[in-house]
């Protein structure tokens, strides 16, 4: 029996690895050899700045919620212990977007923060 030679699945390795370098600089997106090391790392990468992605606009929501707080004359931190005694429970993403788009009931939430702290 003769016997098959593993070119065609070595290529086709290849080319895969090849695709997800596209775009990559210089030899990265032409050698197999860089273009695995590459690709290796852009998944790695790719794996952390999900992750990392979740942190910063948990960061973005806070910043805007204390900045329109602060408008109110309240701080970021009294604010959200108020609307835990007041038992209103609402999320970081919806809050500053309440912040920005409806200013009037975001001050309805202060007052009633302010109400339980005071």
């Amino acid at each position: 029996m003769a016997r098959i030679k593993g070119g065609l699945n070595a290529k086709k390795k290849h080319n895969r690895v090849l695709k997800l370098a596209k775009g990559f600089r210089g030899a990265r997106s032409k050698q197999y050899r860089t273009a695995k090391q590459a690709v290796m790392r852009a998944l790695t990468s790719a794996f952390a700045g999900r992750r990392q992605k979740k942190r910063d606009f948990r960061k973005l929501w806070i910043v805007r919620i204390n900045a329109a707080a602060r408008m109110n004359d309240i701080s970021y931190s009294k604010l959200m212990y108020g609307l835990k005694l007041a038992n209103i429970d609402i999320n970081r993403k919806m809050l500053s977007e309440i912040a920005i788009a409806d200013p009037e009931g975001f001050k309805n939430l202060v007052d009633a923060a302010k109400a339980k702290i005071a």
